[in-house]
């Protein structure tokens, strides 16, 4: 909890995602490196003008994701871009790489002077689109103890988006969540099925009932749900609510996060 509140100083923080466009080497880049990191920065800076608490970037547009790995042209640009915003808007940052390139992120984090990264596969094994995603929480904080960079926190997907939990379908959200904290976890990240859907929220509640991990909503959060969340959650991650069409791919609206970061003022 504590790496937590030394991040987020506002009660019920909102985290603005920034899907970065298609970087080097993957199906669908068509832009060059400068383009790539001024759209982003672009998006930012309309984040900060509008009073979003945080921002986290991530490599969406990546399609299809290579499993738990990626090439330097990845993690390197990943880790310029978050030192420039950084750098710019001062606010807390975030940075996941996709998919399940945990080790990755940890690195391009700590070299950006990020704060925190969201990995999946941290505890349990599922089935994503990519195949097979294990366990990786002991590697990853042994990683992170190696390369000093303890400060920065680790939140975690339990029962992840885009994925097949049969495995452990015998298994209450939980005690996946009991298994996080007792491996260390830094915070509980909670979604719905698939980008842009609404978290359970009788399983949200459980397990702050039964954690003394922050919990975050990582998917569809909206300005007409957002009472039903408030009081069991310490942060949003919002991405797809802040694009035209609610639609992640799509361009920000500016006017939707400022009306979505007054009604949070209004609450918190």
């Amino acid at each position: 909890m504590q790496k937590f509140k030394n991040i987020f100083t506002r009660d019920k923080s909102v985290i603005g995602m920034i899907h970065i466009e298609a970087l080097p080497g993957t199906p669908q880049n068509r832009f060059g490196n400068e383009q790539i990191i001024e759209k982003a920065l672009n998006e930012a800076r309309i984040y900060l003008k509008n009073g979003i608490d945080a921002l986290m970037i991530e490599n969406m547009h990546d399609v299809p994701y290579l499993k738990n790995d990626n090439g330097h042209e990845i993690s390197s640009m990943m880790s310029i871009i978050a030192y420039l915003i950084k750098r710019e808007t001062g606010l807390p940052l975030g940075i996941q790489i996709l998919a399940g390139a945990n080790r990755a992120a940890l690195a391009a984090a700590n070299s950006a002077g990020a704060d925190f990264i969201r990995a999946e596969g941290f505890v349990f094994g599922h089935i994503a689109d990519e195949g097979y995603i294990d366990s990786d929480a002991a590697q990853l904080l042994r990683y992170r103890k190696q390369i000093g960079a303890e400060h920065i926190a680790v939140f975690t997907d339990i029962k992840k988006k885009h994925s097949s939990h049969a495995v452990t379908a015998d298994m209450d959200i939980t005690e996946m969540a009991h298994a996080a904290e007792f491996f260390l976890s830094d915070g509980l990240i909670i979604t719905g099925v698939h980008t842009g859907s609404s978290a359970n929220i009788e399983e949200i509640k459980r397990v702050k009932k039964t954690t003394r991990l922050p919990v975050l909503v990582g998917s569809g959060i909206n300005l007409e749900n957002l009472n039903i969340y408030l009081p069991f959650v310490d942060a949003f991650i919002v991405g797809s609510y802040f694009k035209k069409n609610n639609y992640w791919a799509n361009n920000l609206e500016p006017d939707k996060i400022k009306r979505f970061m007054q009604k949070v003022n209004s609450l918190r």
